[in-house]
């Protein structure tokens, strides 16, 4: 990806309605990632299901992903994800998860990247998605969401630089 097409690229690349959950089962953190790998798996983003969600636990080990405030940000890389994607579940109830503030979270969005775009777009995109999460309101926002419409379109907007 040239340097043009980070400056272009947004969240809304690679987020589409379909990728938004708001009534996840998962009772727990295994359980949440292999439902959002599952989903990803329905789209044809991700091949290999149990590959995938070992490399998203492989780097659950390396640091937590809670960030706080009720949000979580697993990702995974592999070569088993066709496009790099995110995809987005809000859980029936929080669930406990390792996070900054020590408390469960209800929103996970989780990245699934490309090994090919590893250094580039990951990087870009986590910085984008680090942005929108720095404002509470969006966060509350978040949490309150109650369409996929709704959700989307809140992760759409550009954040301010």
């Amino acid at each position: 990806m040239t340097k043009n097409m980070m400056e272009d690229f947004s969240i809304a690349d690679v987020i589409t309605e379909d990728l938004i959950t708001l009534e996840m089962e998962a009772k727990d953190k295994k359980a949440a990632i292999i439902e959002l790998t599952e989903l990803l798996a329905e789209k044809g983003i991700v091949t290999d299901v149990a590959g995938f969600s070992a490399d998203v636990f492989k780097r659950e080990t390396e640091g937590m992903t809670g960030i706080g405030n009720g949000i979580a940000i697993p990702h995974g890389k592999s070569d088993s994800v066709s496009q790099t994607s995110l995809v987005v579940g809000k859980t029936k109830q929080p669930i406990e998860w390792e996070s900054l503030d020590e408390e469960p979270v209800q929103v996970i969005i989780l990245f699934a990247v490309r090994n090919t775009d590893a250094n580039t777009m990951h990087i870009k995109l986590l910085q984008k998605v680090a942005m929108l999460l720095a404002d509470e309101e969006f966060i509350e926002n978040m949490i309150s969401a109650e369409t996929k419409a709704e959700m989307l379109e809140l992760l759409s907007k550009e954040p301010e630089e």
